[in-house]
């Protein structure tokens, strides 16, 4: 019956298919991670999405917005530390959209503006510390640059949720001299523990000696020991150490010896 009714009224039937069409093509779809930015005859009207929603053909345009954690790398620096130390670093942000209309309206390209922020902020933060703190302390400096890139992102709707440096290049003079200086204190830090170790050892020998001194039977122990270890070695030589008290009775034979023939 409808269908009759069109043909026999085609102007009717024309307007009917044009208004299926237009209603076809105001039908538009966002996916989950998406929303549409809606400007009506040119002032800012809302938010779409996700999911189906319509757009007034003519009237109405959109922007799609993606709220998924982007990635932009850094591309290499070259600055001077704060101890006057020329370095080449680059880094890696990631970062993502939390306020749509802020995206669209309040910064062109919200990606390069984002890239921009983060080598400039870079530039100042490598002149503000001295080169052992970028090699040492980089998770401080990563994150002072982090609140410094999100407190000038923030009004265009953008999160900073993180950034890294992925490398740090120094001249080739500063790397040897660097290399020269790790060598030194790994000298210095052998001594040190040789000198403690020949310190403690000597410690103990004070201490055996004041034992030996108060039972002089332990002397003799002592000798025969040492006499036992030698042969236990296999050597060729053995060494045999005199009592304290033969030394001391042949150094006073001597010298009783030397006043005689002296007096005669």
């Amino acid at each position: 019956m409808i269908l009759d009714f069109l043909a026999e009224h085609p102007l009717l039937a024309g307007i009917v298919a044009i208004g299926m069409l237009l209603l076809i093509a105001s039908v538009r779809i966002a996916y989950q991670y998406e929303r549409a930015v809606v400007f009506r005859l040119g002032k800012f009207n809302r938010i779409a999405g996700p999911g189906l929603y319509f757009l007034a053909p003519i009237v109405e345009w959109q922007n799609k917005v993606d709220l998924r954690t982007m990635t932009a790398n850094v591309e290499e620096q070259e600055g001077i530390t704060r101890d006057n130390v020329p370095i080449k670093v680059n880094a890696v942000l990631w970062y993502r959209i939390v306020d749509p209309e802020h995206a669209i309206m309040e910064v062109k390209g919200v990606a390069n503006a984002v890239i921009q922020v983060s080598v400039t902020t870079l530039r100042t933060v490598l002149g503000q510390h001295r080169l052992d703190d970028i090699l040492k302390a980089q998770d401080t400096i990563v994150e002072v640059m982090q609140k410094s890139i999100d407190s000038v992102t923030e009004p265009w709707g953008v999160k900073v949720e993180r950034v890294q440096m992925k490398n740090v290049e120094i001249p080739p003079t500063m790397q040897r001299a660097m290399a020269q200086e790790a060598e030194a204190l790994r000298e210095k830090r052998a001594r040190l523990i040789k000198a403690e170790a020949e310190c403690a050892a000597a410690e103990q020998l004070r201490n055996a000696a004041e034992i030996i001194m108060q039972n002089p039977a332990g002397l003799e122990l002592r000798r025969m020991q040492i006499i036992t270890e030698v042969g236990a070695e296999q050597n060729t030589m053995t060494s045999v150490r005199m009592p304290s008290e033969f030394v001391a009775m042949a150094r006073s034979i001597g010298d009783i010896a030397s006043k005689v023939a002296a007096k005669a």
